[in-house]
């Protein structure tokens, strides 16, 4: 909850509530002890309600080991032609040993193998690791550059740069 949420709470339900405990004491009528459970468990309700909402809203925080496993083109952010050839000729594997194996192919056929490894930066004030690759040179023209990570909700996918595709999506997944 902000800081707005924290005054509302200090400035005007802690005292409303001490006038209706005092109240309730005072008068021993039964309709000021229900306002107050009906308050206060409609504030309970709206934290646990929101922090709910924002479980559920909240970005992925990649840890290094989050990146470990296979990667495919993701085809559905520019379905066509140009993607599906991605699909068929472009993916990688990084492994727990911190190695990346980027593969050229020919659909199920591996025709190149290039190697490299990774590691990841020290988050600090950001919640995720960011991935940096290693390539053993010459390499292949979409590694020349780190990706950039996109997080959603429950997942995330990279974004390599390259001069012959400009973006190239990769996402989670087996060929």
């Amino acid at each position: 909850m902000g800081f707005g949420f924290a005054l509302f709470i200090v400035f005007i339900i802690l005292p409303f509530t001490g006038i209706l405990l005092l109240a309730w004491l005072l008068s021993g009528k039964l309709l000021f002890g229900k306002m107050l459970r009906q308050i206060w468990l409609g504030i309970f309700g709206l934290v646990f309600f929101l922090g709910i909402v924002r479980w559920l809203t909240a970005k992925t925080e990649l840890d290094k080991e989050d990146y470990y496993g296979k990667y495919v083109i993701n085809r559905t952010y520019f379905p066509g032609k140009q993607s599906a050839w991605q699909y068929d000729h472009f993916r990688f594997e990084i492994t727990e040993q911190d190695s990346i194996f980027f593969y050229l192919t020919d659909q199920d056929k591996i025709l190149k193998t290039y190697r490299g490894t990774i590691r990841t930066t020290d988050p600090g004030n950001h919640p995720s690791d960011r991935l940096i690759i290693e390539m053993e040179q010459p390499t292949h023209h979409i590694l020349t550059s780190n990706p950039t990570t996109y997080r959603s909700n429950w997942s995330f996918y990279l974004v390599f740069w390259s001069p012959k595709f400009h973006n190239v999506f990769f996402k989670k997944g087996r060929w």
